[in-house]
């Protein structure tokens, strides 16, 4: 039961900060035949699940380094605040009018908009290859071929990403409270194993709501009129 429940965290995580991922292969492959359009998303995407895995399986490696597990939690704090508060990426690229050109592109800017995705389903792993690779290799086509449902449900019930951010905060505390160096100072201390994590948590629900409350069209920033 805990495996399954891990998995179902892997794909609901990894769905939650894909969205942008979706627009990118779009964006690449906009000025191709429709036929090869297709065959960009399915080469583009085969491409960026087997880096996405091999990206992971170097962060599970260095998250056993002594601090990098407290460093990843924190990142991870981070970006559960970003996705509360709405903040999107730029996405300044060209459209290929070449198929390779659009597989490459589709595959590098997966890569690099794929940290926030790495460091979070590494810390839900836990080191269990097999669920690693179960759990990205069912969510990433699902964010392929599903990025407008997906996106469409979070718009209508908001709450989806409030759950998803406070869950990415949560698996920071445990990320945190999980490194080698940290772990020993809180054995005499039960109770932080879970009240860190449910610290991390509420302060991605309560500074993400802010930020995002802020960038309401009514709320502008006063102005000094000297």
């Amino acid at each position: 039961m805990e495996w399954v429940v891990a998995l179902m965290s892997i794909i609901t995580v990894n769905m939650l900060l894909s969205g942008d991922n979706a627009l990118v292969i779009a964006l690449a492959s906009r000025n191709l035949p429709p036929d090869q359009q297709r065959q960009a998303m399915i080469w583009g995407g085969a491409g960026a699940i087997i880096l996405r895995i091999l990206l992971t399986f170097v962060a599970i490696v260095l998250l056993q380094i002594p601090y990098l597990q407290l460093i990843g939690g924190l990142a991870l704090l981070w970006i559960a605040v970003k996705l509360l508060a709405g903040e999107e990426e730029n996405h300044e690229l060209k459209a290929n009018k070449n198929l390779w050109g659009a597989i490459k592109t589709i595959i590098v800017a997966d890569v690099v908009m794929s940290i926030d995705n790495v460091l979070a389903i590494a810390g839900v792993a836990k080191g269990n290859i097999t669920l690693l690779v179960v759990g990205l290799g069912i969510s990433i086509p699902i964010i392929i071929w599903g990025s407008k449902l997906i996106n469409m449900l979070m718009e209508r019930w908001p709450i989806i990403i409030t759950i998803g951010a406070a869950f990415l905060g949560w698996t920071g505390g445990e990320m945190a409270i999980a490194d080698k160096k940290i772990m020993p100072m809180l054995e005499p201390y039960p109770w932080t194993h879970w009240a860190i994590p449910v610290a991390f948590a509420v302060i991605v629900v309560l500074i993400g709501s802010l930020l995002a409350s802020r960038k309401q069209p009514g709320n502008k920033e006063p102005q000094n009129n000297l």
